[in-house]
């Protein structure tokens, strides 16, 4: 949980894809309009449901040392920043990083974040509801494409730790 160090590549989505390819994860790209990046637009889009997305959050810690995580959650849930995240922060508050706080530290455009490629010290929470589906969709990296994955290729990256009701269902 430190104050994680920003990701090196310049190309994050070319970073993510050699990731899966040094630890021998199968993938499919999926190209998308980079106006439609965002889970919403591109699951009506594309036609792919929310419940098979998973959208990666960087949340930071609000007092004392500045401290990061990233939360991989599905998109039909809501990340439960204040009774999950918090409490694996070690902090009092946290909450969403900006944009600009995201893209510093994973080197990454919200709609295009994704856990594959980011810092090795940063922690990377998933919730278990990822884990219940044969494969997931995250960012690429960029706006221009997703990652089709196993959710087991998630749990096998350095920092990440599977944790029960990270996330809250929506309605």
């Amino acid at each position: 949980m430190t104050d994680a160090a920003p990701a090196t590549s310049a190309d994050p989505g070319a970073r993510a894809r050699a990731t899966l390819d040094a630890a021998g994860e199968a993938y499919e790209v999926i190209e998308v309009d980079p106006d439609l990046a965002d889970t919403a637009a591109f699951s009506e889009h594309y036609g792919y449901p929310l419940e098979v997305s998973g959208n990666t959050i960087v949340v930071v810690t609000k007092r004392g040392e500045r401290r990061f995580c990233a939360c991989v959650v599905l998109a039909n849930t809501r990340l439960d920043v204040n009774h999950a995240v918090r409490p694996l922060l070690e902090t009092r508050k946290a909450s969403f990083a900006s944009a600009e706080e995201t893209a510093e530290l994973t080197g990454m455009l919200i709609g295009g974040v994704t856990p594959f490629g980011l810092p090795d010290d940063l922690p990377i929470y998933i919730d278990t509801r990822v884990l219940e589906l044969d494969s997931v969709i995250v960012g690429g990296g960029d706006r221009s494409t997703k990652l089709q994955v196993s959710p087991e290729a998630l749990t096998r990256l350095p920092n990440a730790e599977v944790i029960t009701d990270l996330a809250l269902p929506i309605g």
